[in-house]
């Protein structure tokens, strides 16, 4: 090619290839954010559930029962023992300012979650006692829930020595009622209660 033509080819720089998404902004998480262990997402679940639930709560079954009347003398005392699951709970109630001693133990610290407290406190709470009496109990067997479960029966069949008028009310709102739901029994040949090894053919 002669020089001349040479000069009138004009150099057109080549363009860069266009990447991709180059114009989309990256997701960065920072370091310091910090996620959720198993234990506290269970929990924040099992509050969320418990909110849901106490908006569904019919409003008469929150009410206080107006008609109970519990001798309240200083040396009463009503015992009882409630069950789930396999927790046992053995439980005193006397007249006092409406604290809670499980095996020595207060409520706070045996049970940290907010929604096991509120089943325990549910019968003191509904006849209106919740600030007259003491509740005194020994347990052994069963989990967290299990337990405070147990507790609930306990107490519940206890105010019913205190003022067998109660009956009626409590058994409605289903606290004298033993869950009989219990972990099914492990069967012979099986993994667990219905769980088989794996079927093979040949």
């Amino acid at each position: 090619m002669p020089a001349t033509e040479l000069e009138e080819v004009e150099l057109v720089p080549r363009a860069k290839p266009e990447i991709p998404g180059a114009d989309l902004i990256p997701d960065i998480v920072p370091d310091t954010q910090e996620f959720l262990d198993a234990e506290a997402k269970a929990a924040a679940e099992a509050e969320a559930e418990a909110a849901a639930l106490r908006e569904q709560e019919p409003e008469d079954l929150a009410q206080p029962i107006a008609d109970a009347a519990i001798d309240l003398a200083a040396g009463a005392r009503y015992t009882a023992t409630g069950k789930r699951k396999t927790a046992v709970a053995r439980v005193i109630l006397k007249p006092g300012a409406g604290t809670y001693s499980v095996n020595g133990k207060t409520l706070e610290t045996l049970f940290p979650r907010d929604t096991l407290r509120r089943v325990i406190r549910q019968p003191l709470e509904t006849v209106g006692y919740e600030s007259r009496m003491d509740v005194v109990a020994r347990m052994h067997g069963g989990g967290v829930a299990a337990q405070a479960g147990a507790l609930r029966h306990g107490i519940s069949r206890a105010l019913i020595e205190a003022d067998p008028h109660l009956r009626g009310e409590l058994k409605r709102r289903g606290f004298l009622t033993r869950d009989p739901r219990v972990k099914e029994r492990k069967k012979a040949g099986l993994k667990k209660a219905r769980k088989r090894p794996q079927f093979s053919k040949r």
